[in-house]
């Protein structure tokens, strides 16, 4: 913790704080940290208790994803406050658990809409990845009409699913985009130059482009 306080900066706080993560952990020297400390569970288990933001997120670089039962998962996830430690929770940890199914399917439902949004992106990771058995056309009746009227990060991994589905999956690609054009989230959201728009038809547009690039 006081090797932490040290890697505090004023200035990525304020940044940081913008997004809503209360840490000023410049991420280079935390990822610099974890690597000389190495995987060690014990001491990851201690730095999440400490409800700290940098501390739980070099307790995600530090652990051991596979040594988390279930319910541990669980708990843990409801307790992530800042948006960086969710996303790292879900990418770092909970998709290379062997729960991790079993908890896309409890979690996407769930009536707490940042732990259902956890559960649209574990479901974005499957349709992307290991789409056999998923209901694409169900998924996208949900996206349909649930999407637009979503609170922000739910709505955010929602239309990241939206875009998987247009972009990996050709014969569903028409309707992923009318879906995207009548909904109209994340039309006009600040992209940088040089970025993909998170708007879905755009979105999908570019990376089918790239894939025939390819």
């Amino acid at each position: 913790m006081a090797e932490l306080a040290v890697l505090e900066d004023p200035k990525v706080r304020k940044v940081n704080e913008k997004h809503g993560d209360d840490h000023g952990v410049n991420l280079g020297k935390l990822r610099a940290l974890a690597k000389r400390l190495k995987t060690q569970q014990d001491l990851a288990r201690e730095l999440w208790e400490t409800d700290d933001t940098g501390a739980r997120l070099l307790a995600i670089l530090i652990c051991r994803p596979k040594a988390f039962e279930r319910d541990e998962l669980d708990t843990m996830l409801r307790e992530t406050r800042a948006p960086k430690v969710h996303d790292w929770f879900v990418n770092y940890v909970v998709k290379k658990n062997p729960y991790s199914e079993e908890l896309r399917l409890a979690w996407r439902t769930d009536p707490d809409p940042v732990v259902a949004s956890a559960g649209w992106a574990l479901t974005a990771e499957r349709v992307a990845k290991t789409p056999e058995g998923l209901d694409l056309a169900g998924l996208l009746d949900v996206i349909e009409a649930e999407m637009k009227d979503a609170p922000d990060r739910l709505q955010w991994s929602m239309n990241h699913c939206l875009a998987q589905i247009g972009i990996q999956h050709a014969e569903h690609r028409a309707r992923a985009i009318d879906i995207g054009e009548r909904l109209e989230v994340l039309k006009d959201y600040p992209t940088p130059p040089n970025c993909t728009s998170p708007f879905a038809p755009v979105w999908i547009a570019e990376m089918v482009r790239r894939q025939h690039e390819r």
